[in-house]
């Protein structure tokens, strides 16, 4: 089970900071990913990190604005969002992969995924 929470509102500019929480089979995951969708558009990668070794891709677009991280000892995947725009606003949601491939961003590969938190910028 995923739990994910810290969306809100905020100013472009700001920052927000999601956090993931699994619990259960949790030893069968080998990475956790965030994904977001924004209305009336696709569910779209944008980070992941592999617990075993913390391998991290981004997506192209969100490099160096989003930070991906993980507390093996809380089972908690984080992504700190920084200079946030308007476009970043979308239901975040984080997933859970038994892929064993070091990096996964293909959304399919995901098997695992939480109820979404909501994230909104204001102009």
């Amino acid at each position: 089970q995923l739990q994910a929470s810290g969306g809100g509102l905020a100013q472009a500019g700001g920052s927000l900071r999601l956090s993931c929480a699994a619990s259960g089979r949790t030893y069968s995951v080998y990475s956790t990913g965030w994904f977001r969708q924004a209305p009336g558009k696709e569910r779209e990668f944008v980070a992941t990190i592999r617990w075993s070794g913390g391998s991290i891709r981004y997506a192209d677009s969100l490099k160096g604005r989003f930070t991906i991280s993980k507390d093996n000892a809380k089972n908690t995947v984080y992504l700190q969002m920084d200079s946030l725009k308007p476009e970043d606003t979308a239901v975040y949601y984080c997933a859970a992969s038994k892929s064993t491939l070091v990096v996964v961003s293909a959304l399919r590969l995901y098997d695992y995924w939480g109820q979404g938190t909501q994230v909104t910028v204001s102009s």
